[in-house]
Order: structure tokens, then sequence, then C-alpha cells
């Protein structure tokens, strides 16, 4: 075996090395099966192609809700358009909408394409500016040299 160190102290890390290499390979190929599951691609309506977003899987599909799209059923079913002024798509769903939700407003919904490739969503998250301050007024403060960028969070909250 001349391929084996002549220590024996490396000859001990080399076999350490060579039980552990194993294990962990098994630990992270194993975590990795068990998170593609959890995994959810974000399609926009011009990238939710048959072949990207087949029928069935779990996608969130993100856009604008287009204006004069909402329909609302006695039953309590919503269905609108989300569209990404390329392409438009129908987005089905049963439940509450979030209060931010309305046409116009950015929308990203989670779910799945049904055959006819209309969009049954099992969850509607309506999508707001992170930014508290108008532009214009954050340019105004540029201007002057006043501007604070961590005073712009909501709420006045400061970044740490």
């Amino acid at each position: 075996m001349s391929w084996m160190p002549k220590s024996p102290k490396a000859r001990r890390r080399l076999w350490v090395v060579l039980a552990v290499a194993p294990i962990l390979a098994l630990a992270v190929g194993l975590s990795l099966f068990a998170m593609r599951d959890s995994v959810t691609f974000f399609f926009t309506p011009s990238e939710a192609t048959v072949e990207k977003a087949p029928p069935g899987r779990v996608v969130r599909l993100g856009g604008l809700v287009e204006i004069g799209s909402i329909e609302r059923a006695p039953t309590g079913e919503v269905a609108f358009e989300v569209t990404d002024s390329v392409a438009t798509t129908r987005v089905v769903y049963q439940g509450d909408l979030p209060d931010l939700f309305r046409e116009g407003q950015g929308v990203v919904a989670q779910g799945a394409f049904l055959p006819d490739r209309t969009f049954r969503a099992t969850q509607v998250l309506a999508k707001h500016d992170e930014n508290y301050m108008p532009r214009e007024v954050a340019e105004g403060l540029k201007d002057k040299g006043e501007w604070r960028p961590e005073a712009t969070l909501v709420d006045g909250a400061s970044e740490s």
C-alpha cells in the first residue's frame, strides 16, 4: 500500500475522512431529497408554459390583477385575471382575499394549473411596496442631502 501515509497519525486521519465522507454525502442527499417537495417555483403569466408549470404542480403565479376582471360568485369563489403586460392567466380562488387585494395591484397566488390552463389558487397574497415614503419625497431629501435610507421603512422602523 504505497498510497497510504507512513505516519500513523496521518493514516488515522485518512481513515476518519474515508469513514465520514460517505455518511456526510448520504445526509446531504437525503436532505435534498426531502426538500424537493417543499420547493415552490415562481412564474409570471408569460413564463408559465405547460413545460415549466405542468397541470397539478404547485407553483406561485405573480403579476398585476387586471382592471375589470374580478368576478365574485355567490358561493364565495372569486375569479380574476393576472397579467404581466405580455400574457394573462385566469385565477380561481375560494376563500377570503387579503385586504390589500384590488384591481391594478400586485398579487402572488399559490396553487396549480388545471388542464385548461386556469390557475386554481389555494393561497392569495397581495403585494405592496415596502417603501413607506413616496419616491418624490425621497428624491427631494436626497437633493437636500438629508436622505436616510433606514428611515424609509414601514412605520418608521429603523433597520438594524
